[in-house]
């Protein structure tokens, strides 16, 4: 079995808290036509780079029946900026238009096969991974980037058409994992074209 999840996959069922003080699991986002969930972080200057065009994404296909929930995995012990304390102060500084979930036990992570912050995964009506990958193809500096394969894909699925482009390559920083050395990615999780 792959480490990342393959195109046609079911999301896997979280439990997670959210910064906003509520708890969140799959069945939350219901309501959902198109539902975005990506790991992300506050210290990666990758997802830093890209928040803006990320905000972009989801306030634009919000009208297209698209919801976005972000979920930090990393260990607050490789990098201290990436603690849940830290998600509710961005959170309250940047009033950014998605749920943001803390997966401390890194369970959630591993169930979607995690390789790096931001990785985007896009899931049909039913649940099923229609897409995965980059949102863009330079998230540390956008102005320099020339495609925005997370934009292509959501329009595409959103206009009822087969998503061209399922899979890319995420471009971030690694997983923190626990306990391991911040550079470290299971040996199994490896770039998926």
């Amino acid at each position: 079995m792959a480490f990342t999840l393959s195109i046609g996959a079911k999301a896997p069922d979280f439990l997670l808290p959210s910064t906003g003080g509520k708890i969140y699991s799959l069945k939350s986002f219901k309501d959902a036509k198109t539902l975005v969930i990506f790991l992300t972080c506050n210290h990666c200057p990758y997802v830093i780079g890209s928040d803006e065009v990320t905000r972009k994404t989801v306030e634009y296909f919000k009208e297209k029946g698209v919801t976005f929930v972000g979920i930090n995995s990393n260990s607050k012990h490789t990098y201290a900026e990436d603690s849940f304390f830290y998600m509710v102060l961005r959170m309250e500084l940047n009033k950014f238009p998605w749920v943001y979930l803390y997966d401390e036990s890194q369970e959630i992570a591993k169930a979607y096969g995690g390789l790096r912050t931001p990785h985007f995964y896009v899931f049909d009506e039913n649940r099923n991974l229609v897409y995965t990958g980059r949102g863009v193809d330079n998230p540390r500096e956008v102005n320099k980037m020339t495609v925005n394969d997370l934009w292509n894909a959501l329009e595409e699925h959103t206009s009822g058409k087969q998503v061209t482009k399922q899979v890319t390559n995420p471009i971030g920083c690694n997983v923190k994992w626990e306990g391991m050395d911040s550079h470290w990615m299971p040996p199994e999780a490896c770039d998926l074209i």
